[in-house]
C-alpha cells in the first residue's frame, strides 16, 4: 500500500469528519442570517486564522535561520486562489440557498453526488478511473442512498434540489481545481488565497442582497467561530494537503464521508437513532474507501 496515498486519504477523512460535525453549526447559523452574510463571516474568520498560522510558521522559520518570502510562487498562488476561491464561493452559496427548500437527507445525498461527478468530469482532463475505482464509486453512491434517502424521500427534484445538484457540480469543479493547483503551491497559502476570494465575493453579495446587523453576528457567533476556524480554516487546508498526488476520485470518495459523519454525530451527540438501513449505508461507504486503498493485482507477464 502506498503510504503517502494512505496518509492523504486519512487527512481527507479527517476533513470530512470536521465538515460533518459542522453541519449543526451551519444550520443554526443559517437561522440567524442570510447565506452571503454567514459565508462572509466564516470566511473572513478563516482568513485571520490562516494568516496567523502562516505568521507563526514564519517566526519559527526565522528562528531556524530559514529566509524565504512570505508568499511563495506568487503568480501561481494568485491564479490558484482566484480559480479555487471562485468555485468554492459559487458552490457554497448555491448549496446554502438550496438547503432550506428540501429535507436534510435529500440535500446530503444531492451534494455528495460529486463522488460520481468527479471521475466523470476527470475523464475530460485525462483522469480515467479503473474498474476498481468505478466499483468503489458505485458502492459509495448506493451507501449514500441507503443513508440519506431509503424509506424517506422520492428522487423527484424541486427547484431547491436542482440548486443543490448544481452545487454538487460546482464542488466537483473545486475538487478538480484543487487537485490541479495543490501540488504546485503551499497548502496553507492556497487555502488562505482561496478564502480571501470567497470573503470578498460573499461580502459584496452580503451588502447587495441582504441586510446584515451586529445582532445577527452576536446570535450566530458560536456557529461562525466553529465553521470559520474548524470547517473553513482547518478542514479546507486539510483538503488541499490531502489532495496532493492523490487520485481525485479517491479524494471525492473520502470527502463524501461528510454525510456519514454528520449522521453519526447526530446519533452520538443529539441521540438521533440510525436505522439498520442507514447503518448499512454507512458501512458501504466506509467499505468503498477501504477498497479504494487496496493495491491493484499485477497481471502476470507471459
Amino acid at each position: 500500500m502506498d503510504t503517502k496515498q494512505l496518509r492523504n486519504t486519512l487527512l481527507l477523512m479527517l476533513c470530512s469528519f470536521i465538515w460533518g460535525t459542522a453541519f449543526v453549526a451551519q444550520s443554526v447559523g443559517g437561522g440567524y442570517m442570510g447565506a452571503y452574510t454567514f459565508l462572509a463571516g466564516r470566511s473572513w474568520l478563516a482568513c485571520v486564522f490562516l494568516l496567523g498560522l502562516m505568521g507563526a510558521r514564519r517566526v519559527n522559520q526565522r528562528r531556524k535561520g530559514v529566509r524565504v518570502p512570505f508568499f511563495l510562487q506568487r503568480k501561481t498562488l494568485v491564479i490558484g486562489g482566484l480559480c479555487c476561491g471562485t468555485a468554492l464561493f459559487a458552490a457554497s452559496v448555491v448549496q446554502q440557498m438550496g438547503i432550506p427548500g428540501t429535507t436534510t437527507a435529500k440535500a446530503g445525498f444531492l451534494t455528495a453526488l460529486y463522488v460520481v461527478l468527479v471521475p466523470v468530469c476527470g475523464i475530460f482532463v485525462g483522469k480515467k478511473p479503473g474498474i476498481k475505482l468505478c466499483c468503489c464509486v458505485a458502492a459509495s453512491v448506493a451507501g449514500l442512498y441507503l443513508l440519506c434517502l431509503a424509506g424517506h424521500d422520492s428522487l423527484r427534484l424541486s427547484g431547491s434540489e436542482w440548486l443543490l445538484l448544481l452545487g454538487a457540480l460546482l464542488f466537483t469543479g473545486q475538487i478538480l481545481l484543487v487537485n490541479h493547483f495543490s501540488p504546485k503551491l503551499d497548502g496553507i497559502q492556497l487555502s488562505f488565497a482561496q478564502f480571501l476570494v470567497v470573503s470578498v465575493l460573499s461580502t459584496v453579495g452580503m451588502f447587495l442582497f441582504e441586510q446584515p446587523t451586529v445582532q445577527q453576528f452576536r446570535d450566530a457567533a458560536v456557529s461562525i467561530l466553529y465553521c470559520g476556524i474548524m470547517s473553513s480554516g482547518v478542514a479546507y487546508t486539510l483538503q488541499i494537503e490531502g489532495q496532493k498526488d492523490l487520485d481525485p476520485t479517491i479524494a471525492s470518495l473520502a470527502m463524501c464521508l461528510e454525510s456519514v459523519f454528520s449522521a453519526l454525530a447526530g446519533w452520538l451527540i443529539l441521540h438521533q437513532t440510525l436505522t439498520p438501513t442507514e447503518l448499512t449505508g454507512c458501512a458501504l461507504m466506509f467499505a468503498a474507501i477501504v477498497a479504494s486503498q487496496l493495491p491493484e493485482k499485477k497481471r502476470a507477464q507471459s
